[in-house]
């Protein structure tokens, strides 16, 4: 691994270990949480998750930019993962989808924030609920370990993208399938935003085009590519200023480029045999 990404991992964890000691109130206030307020917006990705069963308030950071387990198509006994779970948020959607027959692995390289999902879990008594401290990059399972595979505004964040992906493919049983919700670009973001280390953890810098986001997924062998949901993110004025000074503020607006959030449904396709019984 070259000393930059190891640089950018360390930036990302330093800052969601701050993340994980605060309440969701002080999170929620700026891009991904913990960058920083804006007296402009909240939510500025986030979106609401209480509407939906499962939801539990302890777990909510105010983190994420979509709502992956509500496209997820999870059944009940499904094995699901989560890579990024954070304080465990869409584990426990997901758990009330797949019930007590099923189970769910939360992923997360932050030790601050396994022990607060570890703690959630034993709190709500779920004991088909388990979180594992891991890179998802070398997501610590066997082949072929999940049916369905979520995601929450990480992959933007993880500089080899290309391996997570070949990871997910791995993990993924013949016919599984994954709901991911990231960050991705349409048009070039100024360099002076794509430097800036806080905006790399607010889940905007790190995130590439989305294009190209899309043929890192056919590339990976996944069938049945869908955007199940698209949004604009506006990044208010007063954190692009405070990340990127005047000049990186007019050159982002006049490079007219956009910063989505999209929710991906994607398949794992099933094995063929050859027919001859010996395959």
């Amino acid at each position: 691994m070259e000393t930059n990404e190891k640089d950018l991992k360390s930036i990302v964890r330093d800052k969601y270990s701050q993340i994980a000691r605060q309440d969701k109130q002080q999170n929620e206030a700026s891009c991904c949480g913990s960058c920083g307020c804006s007296s402009e917006v909240t939510h500025i990705m986030s979106d609401d998750y209480r509407t939906l069963e499962g939801y539990q308030p302890e777990a909510d950071l105010g983190l994420g930019c979509g709502l992956p387990t509500q496209f997820a198509r999870i059944q009940p006994g499904d094995v699901v993962v989560d890579l990024g779970s954070g304080a465990g948020n869409d584990c426990f959607v997901a758990r009330h989808q797949t019930g007590e027959t099923g189970r769910v692995i939360g992923i997360d390289f932050t030790p601050e924030m396994i022990e607060k999902a570890r703690a959630n879990a034993q709190k709500l008594g779920f004991q088909n609920v388990q979180f594992i401290q891991g890179d998802i990059e070398q997501i610590p399972l066997e082949d072929a370990t999940a049916d369905v595979v979520i995601s929450n505004c990480v992959l933007n964040l993880v500089p080899n993208k290309p391996q997570v992906f070949r990871e997910i493919y791995r993990v993924l049983k013949p016919g599984g399938h994954f709901s991911i919700s990231d960050v991705v670009l349409e048009g070039a973001l100024p360099e002076a935003i794509r430097r800036s280390a806080e905006m790399y953890a607010g889940c905007v810098s790190g995130a590439i085009q989305k294009s190209a986001y899309l043929e890192l997924i056919r590339q990976q062998g996944f069938e049945q590519i869908t955007i199940q949901q698209q949004k604009p993110i506006h990044i208010p004025d007063d954190i692009l200023l405070r990340e990127a000074g005047e000049s990186g503020l007019q050159a982002y607006r006049e490079s007219r480029a956009g910063i989505w959030s999209i929710t991906i449904y994607a398949e794992k396709p099933v094995q063929k045999t050859c027919g001859c019984g010996g395959c």
